[in-house]
């Protein structure tokens, strides 16, 4: 690139960050199909030397709701995490709203590498008491040049919070951006929540599959109405290509604005349940938090998750003992697991966790107390509870009981 058409670049880009109001006049002359449409959709087009794309901007204010939550929930929930004394993967302890930027794109498929591409970058972000939500279209495949440009030159977050981001979309835009590196700016570092897999963490055995909209749908009591399935929007982008009739692409747009919308919510919604400041929060879900903590080394945490599930009714209270007994295990508190082990085997009626606890007994007893009669005793409860197609469980007991006689007969 030439520096006469370097130095035009910047000044163009002076000239629009100055501007009190995006100019959607097409001063280049160049074709943009059903112009009028785009800009009565609040679509402009954006201008790098002779090439272009489309971007939109959506403003919502903080009282607005989406689903369970206003938006105004999240500067709460930011707020709280900052005298949140223990660290969390989803901590945003040290950050402010401004820092957090939900990211979403649409693709031309679902596989990765170069043959994929990204034609919707969509994201929002906090500021001055509102959301700002913006997308980035590619209005065919050959202007992905202007797309980056004009997505990563204002870039300015700490933290990305996407759903599946870390496996698809954000390896996508790298794998994009390698392509045409030379010409626009560099991908920025950060933090990254992905929402997914704290989603699979909570719900996944209670929801019939943790995509986004059963998530919305099950757990932010958000319902979307005549939403375009995101599973036909390569379709759409390809018959916009061929056709410039942006109706239905205006509507793939929608959709990736309520999963950035949604990401908002669910955010603020873990962040709750993850504090304990969620009063509709379930003992299921206390337990499994205990257990997140656990799985991050934040034991105290952990254990006052799991007492606030002991202390209550139902068969939960037998998982959080469980889940503790585990811990003190870890910590090689044995005389505690092993009584939390023998509260469990006598209270529980799921077959399942008496088994486990039963094998976990016969564990502690053959390997840190050494009395293999005591280990035999319980593998063989263990033995006795199992169902008859339990064929695996059934072996690995079996060669439990069979070292444990040898260890016995020496």
């Amino acid at each position: 690139m030439s520096i006469k058409s370097k130095l035009n670049r910047m000044k163009k880009h002076i000239v629009r960050e100055d501007a009190a109001a995006p100019d959607i006049i097409n001063s280049k002359n160049i074709d943009i199909p059903n112009e009028k449409v785009w800009a009565e959709a609040n679509v402009r087009p954006y201008f790098l030397e002779d090439d272009y794309c489309l971007i939109r901007e959506v403003r919502y204010p903080i009282e607005e709701c989406h689903g369970r939550y206003s938006f105004n929930d999240f500067l709460n929930v930011v707020e709280k995490w900052q005298t949140f004394e223990g660290t969390h993967p989803l901590s945003a302890k040290g950050l402010n709203p401004s820092q957090v930027f939900f990211f979403d794109t649409e693709t031309t498929g679902l596989g990765g590498g170069a043959g994929n591409t990204i034609f919707l970058l969509g994201y929002a972000q906090f500021k001055d008491n509102e959301v700002i939500l913006k997308q980035h279209l590619l209005p065919s495949p050959g202007n992905e040049i202007p797309l980056y440009y004009s997505f990563l030159e204002n870039i300015d977050y700490t933290t990305l919070v996407t759903y599946n981001g870390k496996a698809f979309d954000w390896p996508q835009v790298k794998t994009r951006h390698t392509l045409i590196r030379e010409h626009v700016p560099k991908l920025p570092s950060f933090g990254h929540f992905d929402l997914y897999h704290a989603a699979r963490r909570m719900w996944k055995d209670e929801l019939e599959s943790v995509k986004l909209t059963n998530v919305e749908k099950e757990i932010l009591h958000f319902h979307r109405k005549d939403d375009v399935p995101g599973y036909l929007a390569p379709m759409i982008y390809f018959d916009f290509v061929e056709r410039k009739d942006p109706e239905g692409l205006l509507k793939v747009m929608s959709h990736n604005e309520l999963d950035i919308l949604s990401l908002i919510t669910l955010y603020t919604h873990l962040s709750l349940q993850i504090l304990g400041l969620d009063r509709n929060q379930t003992n299921k879900e206390k337990w499994l938090v205990g257990k997140w903590f656990d799985y991050v080394g934040e034991g105290k945490f952990a254990i006052q998750h799991y007492k606030k599930v002991m202390d209550s009714e139902g068969e939960e209270k037998n998982f959080a003992s469980y889940a503790l007994a585990l811990h003190y295990k870890k910590e090689q508190a044995f005389d505690e697991a092993i009584a939390l082990w023998d509260k469990i085997y006598q209270e529980t009626k799921d077959l399942s966790i008496k088994m486990n606890t039963l094998i976990e007994l016969a564990k502690v007893y053959e390997h840190y107390y050494n009395d293999y009669e005591k280990a035999i005793i319980f593998t063989n409860e263990a033995y006795n509870t199992l169902t008859e197609n339990d064929h695996i469980s059934r072996e690995k007991i079996v060669y439990r009981l069979n070292r444990l006689n040898r260890k016995l007969s020496k």
